[in-house]
């Protein structure tokens, strides 16, 4: 019954095409906030592992020395205009990703539905480089660096366009990048090591070892991202024995949802513990997971954005799971 969305699909793929031609003509304005724009985003939808790559990336950057801003759109937040994210803001205001970015990363994080309205404000409150989370369409907002992620396990599914399939843009779109970081994949010029580390306290956020996190074996993993299968078989290959209770991406958390979840310890990613902090869980746990990037990537990446580190550098950076 696929096909039937054959349809849709190439009005997607026309639709999409013609907006690119039109920013390459400058029929539609672009704008460069004066620093430069790295963007991390994918061409798949969804689940590829880009926010631990955008705070892998702010971690090696900022212990260069750069003062590096993080700009997002905030989506599923109810903010519109350019401003910066308040770590104690909540997931309703921002958007959960953004606000996840803030709490994480310890350098400044700009939204807005404008992403380049964002960048301009980054820039001139002291940024020396905006990195973009997500927007690798969103040509309004120039680049000097492209970076895709992508799930080396999933790759690009069954090769078409959405809604057919998980494509964003087609593969060729791939030729005209400056990196692409595979998750968990192979190929050392490009695989981005994605592993969990320990376990952390929703309330309280004390640190559990994931080789004796003594909160028995049998839990609840919940997950409100867009593969929460991913998560589910993280959390087996820990050795717990899961009950799986997965959410829709973005899903906005209210108490109920785990009233009957109280029997077992719950296992959340970050994102969804952005949104779920203020409620009274007392056996709640966070996965925290660490990625590093491929040798020598900030290098060639300081090198296109014209600038230069002053501090030793380090691409290890631990994240929670997200989605």
């Amino acid at each position: 019954m696929l096909w039937l969305l054959l349809p849709l699909e190439w009005l997607f793929i026309a639709a999409t095409a013609i907006r690119r031609w039109a920013f390459k003509q400058r029929l539609f304005k672009t704008e460069h906030p004066g620093v430069p724009v790295v963007i991390v985003g994918n061409i798949t939808a969804g689940g590829s592992g880009k926010t631990p790559a955008v705070l892998a990336i702010t971690q090696a950057l900022a212990q260069r020395g750069l003062s590096v801003a993080i700009v997002s759109r905030g989506y599923g937040g109810k903010v519109r205009g350019a401003t910066r994210v308040a770590v104690d803001a909540t997931a309703a205001q921002v958007g959960d990703e953004a606000l996840l970015l803030a709490r994480e990363s310890s350098v400044p994080v700009y939204i807005g539905h404008k992403r380049a309205e964002a960048a301009k404000l980054a820039a001139n409150e002291g940024a020396q480089l905006v990195l973009c989370d997500d927007g690798l369409q969103h040509y309004a907002l120039s680049r000097d660096v492209e970076i895709v992620v992508m799930d080396a396990k999933a790759g690009f599914g069954n090769g078409h366009r959405l809604p057919l399939g998980p494509l964003r843009e087609s593969l060729p779109r791939l030729g005209n990048i400056d990196f692409l970081l595979q998750r968990n994949g192979s190929d050392s010029h490009s695989a981005m090591s994605v592993v969990p580390v320990h376990l952390s306290h929703l309330v309280s956020e004390e640190q559990r070892s994931l080789e004796n996190p003594e909160i028995g074996p049998h839990i609840h993993g919940v997950a409100g991202i867009a593969r929460p299968e991913r998560f589910f078989a993280s959390l087996k290959a820990l050795g717990f024995t899961v009950e799986e209770h997965a959410f829709p991406d973005h899903y906005a958390y209210t108490s109920v949802d785990f009233e009957a979840l109280r029997d077992k310890p719950i296992v959340m990613t970050a994102k969804d513990a952005v949104k779920c902090a203020g409620f009274p869980l007392e056996n709640a746990w966070v996965l925290t997971i660490e990625a590093t990037l491929p040798d020598g990537m900030i290098d060639r990446l300081l090198k296109l954005c014209g600038l230069q580190s002053v501090a030793t550098p380090n691409c290890k950076a631990p994240v929670e799971e997200e989605k």
